[in-house]
């Protein structure tokens, strides 16, 4: 007979065991807050790609299953999709920001896809984080992932925080500044009236993660985010926001908010001039680490994975990050939506809109199969 005690960070239990085989059957019992997504032919077998969503406002939830889905189904990566869950109810709940359960999977990640927002998650699970990142593995960051942790300033994590002004210069801004090259600024384009076009860099035409993306072909409902310019060290931007104003009216109900991607013209004046970035590349040293890869992009609401060109700039970015760019077809990666993909407008809402939603992990393990 063998006693085991487990502790999540979250709740603790004790498993009673008299082989092994019952001890793995035991744990794998405790695989219901994620979902894996079991890679198929391509030139990802092998690889271990983990999805972390949670974010209260564009749906992570939403968009990342979907992403995983692809580069699965289409590249042969492993992926591993983590959500925010309440303990209380079990259910995913974006508002609940201190629990991501399964991050312990980073420990055999390959590759780390972020799009969190400001979570004050337990030791354990920045614990996770941080080993990641100081082994300099490489990072895909996705919108508010520029400001993806807020724990307190009493905390051992507080430098993760985009408030961090604290006395560690490197950390200034927080992991956003440091890792993914920018912290939250602002809003650059009118939220939820003013959409996203993407035009390309100067000078980056023949760059592989721009494979198959013609300029302009890139198109979001989301607005552009302010970045300083210029942004730090070896960033180098890909992509450029051109601030596009609405046609037709706005439609507080409507998944794209009444705007649609032949909307235009582009706005004139200081929104434009000079454009955003709003995707590009560097890399990253946490003190006392390796150094690894970073993209990042501030565009990648689940509504903005409609765009195929969005969706192909992820992908793209996933062989970069893993050192397979030479591997990304000339005409790009292929993206086609696996399944239904009916994702819900971005936008904040409210703790009772979760409760009466009841979405759980199970429910998305069941569509991905």
């Amino acid at each position: 007979m063998r006693f085991a005690a487990f502790d999540s960070g979250q709740f603790r239990w004790v498993l009673v065991a008299v082989t092994w085989g019952t001890l793995l059957c035991a744990r794998l019992a405790l695989a219901t807050d994620w979902v894996e997504y079991k890679g198929h032919d391509g030139p990802g077998a092998g690889k271990r790609i983990v999805l972390v969503s949670g974010d209260e406002e564009y749906r992570s939830e939403e968009g990342l299953p979907q992403l995983a889905k692809i580069l699965s189904s289409e590249h042969g990566f492993d992926c591993t999709v983590l959500f925010a869950v309440n303990p209380k109810t079990g259910l995913i709940d974006p508002n609940y920001i201190q629990n991501i359960p399964g991050l312990d999977a980073l420990k055999n990640a390959d590759l780390l896809i972020l799009q969190t927002r400001r979570r004050n998650l337990p030791d354990d699970q920045m614990q996770e984080f941080d080993e990641y990142l100081k082994a300099g593995k490489p990072v895909i960051g996705i919108r508010t992932a520029t400001h993806a942790f807020l724990p307190p300033a009493d905390s051992k994590w507080a430098r993760y925080a985009d408030t961090y002004k604290g006395d560690d210069a490197e950390w200034r801004d927080g992991f956003g500044r440091l890792v993914l090259g920018e912290t939250w600024v602002n809003h650059h384009g009118k939220h939820k009236h003013e959409s996203t076009r993407g035009i390309l860099a100067p000078g980056v035409a023949d760059n592989q993660i721009l494979r198959g993306i013609k300029d302009g072909e890139i198109w979001c409902s989301t607005d552009v985010y302010e970045v300083r310019l210029p942004l730090p060290g070896d960033s180098k931007p890909l992509v450029l926001g051109q601030v596009t104003a609405r046609k037709g009216d706005f439609n507080e109900k409507d998944q794209l908010y009444g705007m649609r991607p032949d909307d235009g013209p582009a706005v004139s004046g200081a929104k434009n001039e000079p454009m955003m970035p709003v995707a590009w590349t560097k890399t990253y040293q946490l003190p006392g680490g390796k150094r690894g890869r970073a993209f990042c992009t501030t565009m990648g609401a689940s509504v903005d994975l409609l765009n195929a060109a969005v969706r192909r700039l992820l992908v793209n970015a996933t062989y970069w990050g893993l050192g397979m760019e030479t591997e990304i077809p000339k005409d790009g990666a292929q993206v086609e939506l696996v399944g239904k993909y009916d994702p819900t407008q971005f936008g904040f809402r409210d703790d009772a809109y979760w409760a009466n939603r009841k979405m759980t992990v199970d429910d998305v393990r069941a569509d991905a199969k």
